[in-house]
């Protein structure tokens, strides 16, 4: 058990022949407890402050470990945030090129019914010119015809203009 500065104080020693001049040795106690009390007040300041920077230490370790923990959460959901955006685009562009050949089939499937209206028209347009030329055809042989100098000739009697007039 170490001494204490009182043990120092309290000491005593057996007296003998010619022994140590007595003044000398108790100023040089005085000393001593004086330097030991000096020396325990600082070992327990010193210990108080290791136990201080042991807890700050603790406290920034245990802050370092979270940090570190979060950290790396942080970034295993990036990753995963990135590679769910990377499967959603993915998608998205699977889904944009499907459209895509859909509006492209539609408007081909379009293009050919077009076309094809339009061969059906210019067909009819043709048949509906050749029919009408036929009737004007027709019409000028009819009007060339020598059946018209008849009716030039034909004079209506008296009976036949009352028959016109009553109906």
């Amino acid at each position: 058990m170490p001494l204490t500065p009182l043990d120092i104080h309290n000491k005593e020693f057996s007296r003998g022949f010619r022994g140590y001049d007595e003044d000398e040795v108790n100023e040089f106690l005085d000393q001593v407890i004086k330097d030991y009390e000096m020396v325990l007040r600082e070992k327990k300041q010193l210990e108080e402050k290791v136990k201080e920077l042991t807890e700050k230490l603790n406290y920034f370790t245990n802050i370092e470990e979270t940090l570190n923990k979060s950290i790396l959460i942080a970034q295993e959901t990036a990753e995963e945030v990135k590679r769910n955006a990377q499967k959603e685009a993915k998608l998205i562009i699977k889904e944009a090129e499907k459209n895509a050949d859909r509006i492209i089939s539609e408007a081909l499937a379009k293009t050919r019914k077009i076309s094809m209206e339009v061969e059906e028209l210019k067909r009819q347009a043709k048949v509906f010119r050749n029919r009408f030329k036929m009737l004007i055809e027709a019409q000028l042989d009819m009007l060339n015809s020598g059946d018209w100098d008849h009716l030039l000739d034909y004079k209506l009697d008296d009976e036949a203009i009352q028959e016109i007039t009553e109906s």
